[in-house]
């Protein structure tokens, strides 16, 4: 069966293929390939600048040409590393094969044995996942995320003057107001932002397990940790982990994962609020033309792009959290388990952007009902209690809280004028009841 959106199992490259897409770049097996076929050829370049002696003769005016084939690389090169990996069963060292048989071909073989010198597999696999995690992280997650903190933030100012009710536990409480409401999540956003930037993108280089072994008998005298730092760091523009074993800590990796995870909670935080803000009329959504709600229920206009976005974010996260919990652990210098999870790096990346623009799909269709909102804070004139209290305590009033406690739970109908009558008759000042009096729960909204 031929291989489309509609025959595909994972909906990733699927039903959600035109949201993911952008990742093929980076975590598809073609992709892979080229950044190990990348690593590989940028070692090459490194030894031949260092140089060894039997690569000084090379003439680095041919790096452009080599450095062509990973930037050029074809599906033709992909499928035939494939091919190749059909005989050696080993991922690799198809990849090491093909660059010999590319340098052969442009007449500069003689010098291919120094291809993948000195290395063993995960010096390529755990500088290429790293870089293309890098990569990926600044061409296309962060884009988007800066989408979605920019949208909050609009709407954060469209909707700063607009009074709300608040609710804790789900009971009204002191009001705030929506464009707050949503700048809250702009904080938080940014903040785990930051902490995502902080996390170092760690990549393990040093042969077989960890120690230059075999780059020290062939060259003694050449320092390979200086060489290593400055391949990882400059190059490759990661950072090399210093003492390992055959395989990269990944205690970065996890912390990326939980990093993107935390980030995730928090927009399954703000899904759920924006859902809860729709069920309650705060909001109404633009419709669609053509759009259906409901097969069977012709009004309805459900808010289906955020329970999208908790869906997606759940299966995201499920996966960071395997990732972040099993790659720090291996047994002794290195087990295969790694290797089989790593391959998934992109998956939960790939429910993470279903959900980010789910969410921004949703935010784009939100319309304030402002009536709705106001009509609740004039049915709620309860929680204009706290400020009268705390004015009366400000006053030295006798037993203030309790005051307000047995008004206003006494009066099943706390409105307005049960609320100004009560003011009128405290034993205060003409000044602080007028002071009072003035409180509504259209402006007691702090600061």
């Amino acid at each position: 069966m031929e291989l489309n959106v509609l025959t595909a199992v994972s909906p990733i490259d699927g039903r959600y293929r035109r949201h993911t897409e952008s990742l093929s770049e980076y975590f598809s097996e073609a992709a892979l390939i080229r950044y190990r076929v990348r690593v590989e050829i940028e070692y090459f370049i490194e030894l031949c600048e260092l140089p060894l002696p039997q690569l000084q003769g090379f003439d680095h005016s041919l790096f452009p040409t080599l450095r062509n084939i990973y930037s050029e690389i074809s599906v033709a090169d992909t499928e035939r590393v494939k091919e190749i990996e059909k005989t050696t069963n080993h991922d690799v060292k198809a990849v090491e094969y093909l660059i010999k048989d590319k340098m052969d071909d442009l007449g500069i073989g003689d010098q291919k044995e120094f291809v993948h010198f000195g290395l063993t597999s995960q010096d390529i696999n755990n500088t290429a996942t790293p870089l293309m995690m890098k990569e990926a992280t600044e061409q296309v997650y962060l884009p988007l995320l800066d989408e979605l903190i920019a949208k909050l933030r609009s709407l954060a100012s469209e909707w700063k003057d607009i009074p709300l009710l608040a609710r804790t536990h789900g009971q009204p409480a002191s009001p705030t107001r929506m464009g707050k409401e949503m700048m809250v999540f702009v904080e938080r956003l940014e903040a785990q932002k930051a902490q995502l930037l902080d996390v170092p993108f760690s990549a393990k280089f040093g042969g077989a397990t960890g120690n230059f072994n075999a780059h020290k008998v062939a060259y003694p005298d050449h320092d390979w940790v200086a060489f290593g730092n400055k391949f990882v760091n400059e190059t490759l523009g990661l950072k090399r982990s210093q003492t390992t074993t055959q395989i990269e800590h990944y205690d970065n990796i996890a912390a990326w994962c939980d990093a993107l995870r935390r980030i995730n909670t928090i927009i399954l935080d703000l899904d759920r609020d924006i859902w809860t803000y729709v069920a309650n009329d705060h909001f109404k959504q633009r419709i669609k033309e053509g759009e259906v709600g409901s097969s069977a229920m012709p009004h309805k206009v459900n808010p289906i792009d955020f329970e999208n976005s908790e869906g997606n974010i759940g299966l995201a996260n499920a996966l960071f959290g395997h990732l972040a919990e099993k790659l720090p652990v291996s047994r002794l210098q290195r087990d295969l388990t790694d290797s089989t999870v790593l391959r998934n790096i992109g998956v939960p990346l790939g429910y993470t952007l279903i959900a980010f623009r789910s969410t921004l799909r949703g935010l784009d269709k939100l319309l304030i009902n402002e009536d709705n909102i106001r009509k609740e804070l004039q049915n709620n004139w309860v929680v204009v209690a706290e400020a009268i209290q705390t004015i009366l305590r400000r006053e030295g009033y006798p037993k203030p809280y309790e005051a307000l406690k047995a008004f206003s739970r006494t009066n099943a109908k706390l409105d307005e004028k049960a609320m100004l009558e009560f003011i009128d008759s405290l034993n205060v000042s003409d000044a602080v009841r007028e002071e009072m009096r003035a409180i509504t729960p259209f402006n007691y909204t702090g600061v």
